[in-house]
């Protein structure tokens, strides 16, 4: 298995001075006369600029803003210029949060954060329970993603006898969707009354989040056909009922490492195929570079306990309502907005503690 990596601009994504520096050698080198005798070299460089010109864009937004509110001030001084200063109060909470926004993806400086994300859920023992609780994750990172205004695709889906699921796949499209949602890998912990207890018990419930990056097609990853046993059966919904009457879903599993894919979201075999390899490039490529780096820190390993002690955040509903993430100490009190997608919170503070800590002296 091959794989290799897209390089980053020299100087680091938001290092400004240098972006800045490197725009005017391409601009320079982009108006040399015989440039397109070497078509090739003249892509690379139209590349490059385009991807320091995307590096920049949040920069000249937030000075373009800047520029724009010290104009409105000045009028707001003026006789009768209440109204610029309602504009400028508006402009300012704007830019604040555009400047956080910056400031959050400074943290995210891996090549793949900027990818999509694929994430599995997988409920841990206790039946009914966690797979009930599993479902509320997905509809959580369902309602974040939708805020975000990224692209969801349930790839697959296995439902649960009476309520909940048994697992999901999904793929999250939008920019650094695996940036953020890396956060989110880990064992995820319940404490409620349930509503599938006729005494109302208090119960503990866990389930697992995995999230992978979705491979670029310039990394390349070698999948020979011997290493894949691939099976095909009826795509079914909730309660078995079956979508269609062919066999168009897919189950792909890489005898080498063990890793089985199941896809049953198209109605076309040959589609479900091509996500399930997409989502094994992606599981691979994550193997791959953990071994290669010596570290799993920031990725969650598949033989992890989905129990006790392993957890990375905590929800308890009862008897108090608390969300407290075990690895930063942040905490929130509202747990309704939270489980509807209010994650951000939760998101910067873990990237900014992970900054933190890799800038910490040894």
């Amino acid at each position: 298995m091959n794989f290799k990596q897209e390089s980053i601009p020299s100087g680091g994504i938001f290092d400004v001075s240098t972006q800045l520096a490197r725009r005017e050698i391409l601009q320079k080198e982009l108006s040399v006369e015989n440039l397109w005798e070497d078509p090739a070299k003249a892509q690379e460089l139209l590349k490059e600029k385009s991807v320091v010109e995307n590096f920049l864009q949040p920069f000249n937004s937030i000075e373009k803003k800047y520029e724009d509110l010290h104009i409105l001030l000045e009028l707001s001084g003026e006789e009768g210029g209440e109204g610029f200063l309602q504009d400028a109060e508006k402009d300012i909470g704007n830019l604040i949060s555009e400047m956080d926004d910056v400031e959050l993806k400074s943290t995210l400086s891996l090549a793949e954060d900027k990818n999509n994300a694929i994430m599995t859920i997988h409920p841990g023992a206790g039946g009914t329970e966690s797979q009930d609780w599993a479902q509320i994750l997905m509809r959580m990172y369902l309602r974040w993603a939708e805020r975000k205004g990224f692209k969801v695709e349930i790839v697959d889906l296995l439902s649960g006898e009476e309520a909940g699921i048994k697992s999901a796949t999904l793929t999250i499209s939008g920019p650094y969707a695996y940036g953020y949602l890396k956060c989110e890998a880990g064992v995820h912990r319940l404490v409620r009354i349930s509503p599938f207890d006729a005494n109302k018990r208090r119960h503990t419930s866990f389930a697992a989040i995995l999230v992978y990056p979705e491979i670029s097609e310039d990394i390349e990853i070698e999948v020979k056909e011997d290493d894949l046993k691939i099976d095909t059966f009826r795509a079914s919904g909730a309660g078995g009922q079956h979508v269609n009457k062919t066999s168009s879903a897919v189950r792909i599993t890489h005898i080498p490492s063990g890793i089985v894919i199941s896809c049953q979201n198209e109605r076309s075999q040959y589609k479900n195929k091509a996500t399930a390899l997409k989502i094994l490039k992606a599981r691979l490529y994550t193997m791959k570079k953990k071994e290669q780096e010596e570290k799993i820190e920031g990725y969650i390993g598949e033989k992890k306990d989905i129990a006790w002690g392993s957890q990375i955040r905590s929800y308890t509903l009862q008897p108090y309502q608390l969300i407290k993430d075990h690895r930063t100490g942040f905490e929130a009190g509202n747990v309704n907005a939270v489980l509807d997608g209010g994650i951000d919170g939760f998101i910067k503070e873990y990237l900014l503690f992970k900054k933190e800590k890799k800038n910490m002296p040894a």
